[in-house]
């Protein structure tokens, strides 16, 4: 602002002062004589003005001229001149033009049109910090992995696009299936940037996944530090973590540091069921049951499970029947009316041979949320209040087509699993298993309710055997009559 201005200013003083001397020489008398070689010269005063303002022309064009010259010289020599500078100002039009042409084309899922465009930026821009992403993602999209490898491993060279180089071969390692590198790679760009989400989350997975239980805590604290994640989630994790470092609390070789990992899990997070019955078998382990028993109680508070009952049971293993019945009944009042402690209570009156209150037990279950638990239990009971064979084989007739109950069912696939792990075993999800009944299935199969009616009525019109005419009694064998343990045993 203040060079324009200064340089308004001098033009201004410039113009007066010709102004000036153009009227001096006008006021003059006689004119102004020139001598050049013997020859003289007299102009009068316009002339003079004329001849002076010629002059100044010509000065100006040759220094002009000499300029231009000068930049030739200084073009030809690779130096930056006014000249380079505007044909770099085309080349840059034409590279900025080829780029955006390349972003139309990758966006429009032309991977080869893309590249062929990203390779004419590089031509003219000459930065591949630049042009870079353009071409390794439009390689990628066109198939070409070793192409984008090479782009992103230019990427590398720069400490601006390290970064993004390190997470393109991170992803193209995640696609070959080479975890391993992945996890390295996935470590790298953490270090280079600790607040970015995704790689925080690829980076807890493959943790996970390489049960590297130690590094998926320390990931999972930089999440809670860099806010991408809630308090209570990281609690709920961490306590997935720290007993998952501790699974194998009830080996022989099971130190004391493991034990208080799964005590320190339960802690994090008293309602994890898994937590809370390990922690309980890490207390029984150094008798002490009390402690085992709080633990069991403030979880089935929370969430009663059939895991907890059996860790509930492992603390009095030598019991008698009616014993544990008046034990577990402590456990029982915390949550009476859930369907689990109702099931948990009819198996130990079966086992306890207390069947009308073990059908007391089970209430409406049947009728309100029948699965096969619940029924083969009924079965159990019908069998000890002494009903026929075909009352029996009919509640478990029903038993076969029956929902199977709540399962650990992974919230991201729907896949069942038998028991509980930290990492999904069919899609490598994290901490997205919990305890609940399974999506039904839809399509009918050959042992489903369609066969119930044959089954069920086949049973109850069988006669007796004397009365089996011998020709209809060809190839009968005998059918063991099944029996049903209940889960909580003596």
């Amino acid at each position: 602002m203040l060079w324009s201005l200064f340089k308004i200013l001098v033009f201004v003083a410039a113009v007066a002062l010709v102004a000036f001397g153009a009227g001096l020489l006008l006021e003059t008398s006689g004119g102004v004589q020139i001598t050049v070689a013997g020859t003289e010269y007299t102009l009068g005063a316009l002339q003079s003005v004329i001849a002076l303002t010629v002059l100044l022309v010509a000065l100006w064009v040759f220094l002009k001229l000499l300029s231009l010259l000068v930049a030739t010289l200084k073009f030809l020599n690779g130096d930056e001149t006014a000249l380079s500078r505007y044909f770099d100002k085309g080349r840059e039009r034409k590279g900025h033009q080829a780029l955006a042409d390349g972003l139309m084309a990758l966006a429009s899922g032309e991977g080869r049109l893309a590249m062929a465009k990203a390779a004419r930026a590089e031509k003219y821009l000459q930065n591949p910090e630049l042009t870079g992403l353009l071409t390794a993602q439009a390689a990628e999209q066109a198939g070409d992995t070793h192409k984008a490898a090479e782009a992103y491993k230019t990427l590398l060279t720069n400490p601006s696009t390290r970064f993004v180089g390190v997470r393109g071969i991170m992803k193209q390692k995640l696609s070959e299936g080479d975890d391993e590198t992945a996890r390295k790679l996935a470590e790298k760009a953490l270090s280079l940037r600790p607040k970015h989400q995704e790689v925080q989350d690829t980076l807890l997975k493959l943790q996970a996944q390489a049960q590297d239980w130690a590094g998926a805590r320390q990931t999972l604290s930089t999440k809670l530090k860099t806010g991408t994640l809630p308090r209570d989630v990281f609690k709920r994790r961490d306590a997935v973590l720290a007993l998952s470092s501790a699974r194998d609390v009830l080996d022989e070789e099971a130190s004391v540091a493991q034990q208080e990992q799964a005590i320190e899990a339960n802690r994090l997070s008293p309602d994890l069921v898994p937590a809370a019955a390990m922690a309980a078998r890490a207390y029984i382990a150094k008798d002490k049951k009390r402690n085992a028993a709080k633990v069991i109680k403030k979880a089935w508070d929370v969430h009663p499970h059939p895991e907890l009952a059996h860790v509930f049971a492992e603390i009095e293993p030598a019991e008698s029947a009616a014993q544990r019945v008046t034990r577990f009944a402590q456990l029982a009042k915390l949550k009476p009316d859930h369907d689990e402690t109702r099931l948990l209570m009819a198996e130990l009156h079966i086992v306890a041979e207390d069947f009308p209150e073990a059908r007391r037990a089970l209430g409406d279950l049947i009728e309100r949320a029948p699965d096969a638990r619940a029924i083969t239990l009924m079965a159990a009971i019908e069998r000890g209040e002494g009903a026929s064979d075909a009352v029996v084989q009919g509640w478990l007739a029903r038993a076969l087509s029956a929902p199977r109950g709540p399962q650990w069912v992974c919230g991201s696939c729907h896949n069942v699993h038998a028991e509980w792990t930290p990492v999904c075993g069919h899609c490598s999800s994290f901490d997205t298993l919990s305890w609940k009944a399974p999506e039904a299935t839809e399509i009918p199969t050959a042992t489903g309710a369609q066969m119930l009616p044959l089954i069920i009525g086949a049973l109850e019109k069988t006669p007796d055997v004397e009365e089996v005419p011998e020709e209809d009694a060809l190839d009968e064998t005998p059918v063991e009559e099944p029996s049903v343990e209940p889960e909580v045993s003596k």
